[in-house]
């Protein structure tokens, strides 16, 4: 789970992390009170959506004067922001967030995650921090470093020493970062957290320290653990069909080809998606129904797929051991007379009952595609959306 900005820096806060005077509005005369709050010859403006490179898509302004705050929220909020993040339909904007200017005499990339390989927590760190990281991972990957802490060890001075190093920190900014570090263990360990990014923290004319931005991943299947973190999710910055496929226990992720798959097990799922894209086709969409799938789930899968209007046919490739064929092809069944679906639909079977399961699919009179052969079936899936 994503969360916005002004959240994941209240939460780097409650660690003891250093962060611009700031807060959050969700209108112009909110934003304009918020900078009164905050007195300073500038203010960033800045749109909430979960999603990076804001500033290059006008996304972040930088606000002279309280007028200027007003109007600027004005222009932002309400709208759709596209960064090459989001995809070209956006995301909405419904909050901004206004912080003080503080004048930066240089910006770094941090942050925090697991290496799963290497079974230890890793932080990432550059001294070229900002909104060219990626050019920099990109054309100078040598000046990305990385270092590894042992969870059970914990954080240590030298891993505090090592990091200011890279970035070029004197002493006199060696204890905060040592804060910012320990915050960002304390709070991926405390919450379950997948990833802490800080980009880019920043040093002011000052020679102080401030996370000027950051983004916080938490691992979903922890949320039940963390109701606080739960509280923070933004159903407006994901996807419709993939909140909905969350309430009826189905993994969705939308992709934006037109061949919608339906197929229990994430490991067939990729597989099925790979042989989709090797016969010429481009998934719609990532769906495991799961092992223990039942036909009410069957059905509110179909639905799913169904209500995306780029699907142009649809393959279902179902191997039966704990779910059997059979009551799949009744789900697929249920879904089609349902919905009078109008669109072509292979279905392949193999496995628990995926005779009983064929027959009923050849039986239906529903013109439905059936296949033993998933490669077979690929071809047919494709085949059919490029003639529809």
């Amino acid at each position: 789970m994503n969360i916005h900005e002004f959240q994941a820096k209240e939460l780097l806060q409650a660690y003891d992390a250093p962060t611009p005077a700031g807060g959050v509005a969700s209108s112009p005369e909110q934003a304009r009170a918020v900078a009164e709050q905050y007195p300073a010859a500038r203010w960033a403006v800045k749109a909430q959506i979960h999603a990076g490179a804001r500033g290059k898509a006008g996304g972040v302004k930088i606000a002279a004067d309280l007028q200027q705050v007003a109007e600027f929220s004005a222009q932002i909020l309400g709208r759709n922001l596209v960064t090459h993040q989001t995809g070209p339909a956006g995301l909405p904007v419904s909050q901004v967030l206004v912080e003080a200017v503080t004048p930066i005499k240089h910006e770094y990339y941090l942050s925090l995650a697991l290496d799963r390989a290497a079974e230890r927590l890793l932080f990432i760190a550059s001294a070229d921090g900002g909104m060219d990281i990626e050019e920099t991972a990109l054309h100078a990957p040598e000046r990305i470093v990385r270092l590894w802490l042992h969870p059970a060890a914990g954080l240590q001075p030298f891993h505090g020493r090592a990091i200011a190093a890279v970035l070029g920190l004197g002493k006199e900014q060696q204890a905060t970062l040592q804060r910012i570090l320990s915050a960002m263990v304390a709070l991926y360990l405390d919450k379950d957290a997948t990833q802490i990014e800080i980009n880019p923290l920043a040093q002011t004319e000052q020679g102080d320290l401030l996370v000027l931005d950051a983004k916080i991943n938490f691992d979903d299947n922890a949320l039940a653990l963390h109701p606080d973190i739960l509280a923070l999710r933004d159903a407006s910055q994901e996807d419709e069909r993939e909140t909905l496929a969350k309430q009826h226990e189905l993994s969705y992720i939308t992709l934006d080809g037109n061949i919608g798959c339906m197929v229990n097990g994430a490991g067939l799922a990729m597989a099925t998606m790979d042989i989709v894209k090797l016969q010429g086709g481009a998934p719609a969409n990532f769906l495991d129904v799961g092992g223990g799938a039942t036909k009410e789930r069957v059905t509110e899968a179909f639905k799913l797929i169904l209500s995306d209007s780029a699907v142009k046919a649809v393959l279902v490739n179902i191997f039966g051991g704990i779910v059997r064929c059979d009551i799949i092809a009744a789900g697929i069944l249920a879904a089609v007379e349902e919905m009078h679906l109008t669109l072509p639909v292979v279905v392949r079977l193999e496995g628990a009952n995926a005779a009983e399961g064929l027959e009923m699919l050849n039986n239906s009179g529903l013109g439905l595609h059936a296949a033993g052969d998933l490669n077979a079936a690929a071809a047919l899936a494709v085949s059919l959306a490029e003639a529809k």
